[in-house]
């Protein structure tokens, strides 16, 4: 089959936080936008389920905060911390000269479609899901479009211009030959859901001891949990038996000694 082309002012590859808030911006202004999405919905677990008071200070600026709020969230006004035996609070929003002094928990599917729908009222605002990109099409040594697959064949976009935001092992930037720049990151992160129970805190937490950092965040219901692993080390951690891993949990976290057997195994675990 002859591949689909399309034309477009702005081709954005990722519809991502970053992505979809672009597209949304640029569609506002008038000017033509594509976002290209390679999955066929928003519905992924542990990412960036936290927006922070300065996000929610632009969703006030573009007259959205208060429709925003409306979908289900819970506020955290406060960061608290346990070192050893120590307990302190680590931060504290209540103070920030912004109009939401709270961290607002939301799934970020909810966030992402939040977006598309009010990018969709702009008649230069087009979003495709399962639309992958795979390459740059590049003509007189310079990018001029992309080419991405999708479940009817081969799609080619020529754009003014291209913008890559299809996260850490981002196609665009690949092709580009564009340099990473690494920041040293020390750690990765395992992140897990646990039920919460009536006996437990209420807190959000975070715990360092032993050399290990864990965090539970108060979902509600349950707790979405990190747990801090030294960077490239998971599969080590996996080589182990997983009663070792929930041993380890119930160590920082003891109110998670029945909870933490809802965990099966590493399937349940991601890095």
């Amino acid at each position: 089959m002859a591949p689909e082309k399309i034309s477009v002012r702005c081709c954005i590859a990722g519809g991502g936080p970053a992505g979809m808030m672009l597209g949304y911006l640029l569609a506002r202004a008038g000017v033509e936008v594509l976002v290209l999405e390679k999955h066929g919905d928003f519905l992924r677990d542990f990412r960036g389920d936290t927006i922070h008071p300065s996000t929610l200070e632009v969703m006030h600026e573009l007259g959205l905060l208060d429709e925003f709020l409306e979908l289900p969230h819970q506020k955290v006004y406060e960061l608290n911390a346990q070192v050893g035996e120590m307990r302190l609070t680590v931060a504290d929003f209540r103070h920030l000269p912004t109009r939401c002094r709270f961290i607002a928990f939301m799934p970020q599917w909810d966030f992402l479609n939040f977006l598309a729908g009010k990018a969709a009222r702009y008649p230069g605002f087009d979003l495709k899901m399962e639309a992958e990109v795979t390459g740059l099409i590049e003509e007189s040594g310079r990018v001029i479009g992309v080419r991405a697959h999708t479940p009817n064949g081969t799609l080619e976009v020529r754009a003014d211009l291209v913008v890559g935001a299809d996260g850490r092992s981002s196609t665009v930037r690949e092709k580009a030959g564009l340099k990473v720049k690494e920041f040293g990151a020390p750690m990765d992160v395992l992140w897990f859901r646990l039920r919460r129970t009536a006996e437990d805190p209420v807190a959000t937490m975070g715990r360092f001891d032993s050399g290990r950092i864990f965090i539970a965040l108060n979902r509600g219901d349950y707790w979405q949990c990190g747990y801090a692993i030294p960077k490239g080390q998971f599969d080590e951690l996996r080589r182990q038996e997983f009663e070792t891993f929930r041993a380890a949990i119930v160590k920082l976290a003891p109110y998670m000694r029945d909870s933490v057997h809802d965990l099966c195994g590493w399937n349940d675990v991601k890095l």
